[in-house]
């Protein structure tokens, strides 16, 4: 990380009373996500943490103090995402600079605008209210499945090998394999 991000890191570790690792840990999060979405792992929020603007979960869930802490360090590390251009080593080593935000782009621009991105290992999920869609990358393959009615605002990820998702809707759990597959969004 380039050294005035470290700086920017401590000072927020600092000001929410939180490690720098667990800034660190956030921040590579976000980014993952789009700059909209973090889904991590970390001691300092009880273990596995999501987060995105209206939905906050983290390991201890009752612990609404250590739910608040976890919103206003995403809050603050979401905007440094959005002002601040990551680095990317592309083809040759070179370094080019572009926002996380433009770089998760890889579902159909017909979509719209995703409420949350969220990404682990080879599998990345955008959920789009608006169109009634969500869309999910697994290596390189981009399906898309109608949401229906289904309000989504929570995503379970599981570490095993098949790498399944579960969402969260006003009306409970919900399977990926449940939601009708659409044919062609492009």
């Amino acid at each position: 990380m380039p050294l005035n991000e470290e700086g920017f890191i401590a000072r927020v570790s600092i000001r929410h009373s939180v490690s720098a690792d667990a800034v660190r840990t956030i921040l590579r999060a976000l980014r993952s996500g789009g700059g909209t979405m973090a889904q991590f792992s970390h001691p300092d929020f009880g273990g596995m943490s999501q987060w995105s603007h209206g939905m906050t979960m983290v390991g201890d869930m009752f612990n609404n103090g250590l739910k608040a802490k976890l919103d206003a360090v995403c809050t603050e590390l979401a905007a440094y995402v959005a002002e601040t251009p990551s680095t990317d080593r592309g083809e040759g080593g070179a370094v080019s600079y572009r926002s996380a935000r433009r770089a998760s782009n890889w579902w159909p621009a017909n979509l719209g605008t995703p409420s949350a991105v969220g990404a682990q290992n080879d599998l990345q999920y955008a959920v789009f209210p608006g169109t009634r869609r969500l869309a999910i990358k697994d290596g390189g393959h981009v399906e898309i499945y109608d949401t229906g009615n289904h309000r989504i605002f929570g995503v379970a990820q599981a570490q095993s090998a098949d790498q399944t998702l579960t969402f969260i809707s006003q009306d409970g759990l919900l399977r990926v394999k449940d939601l009708p597959k659409v044919r062609d969004e492009s």
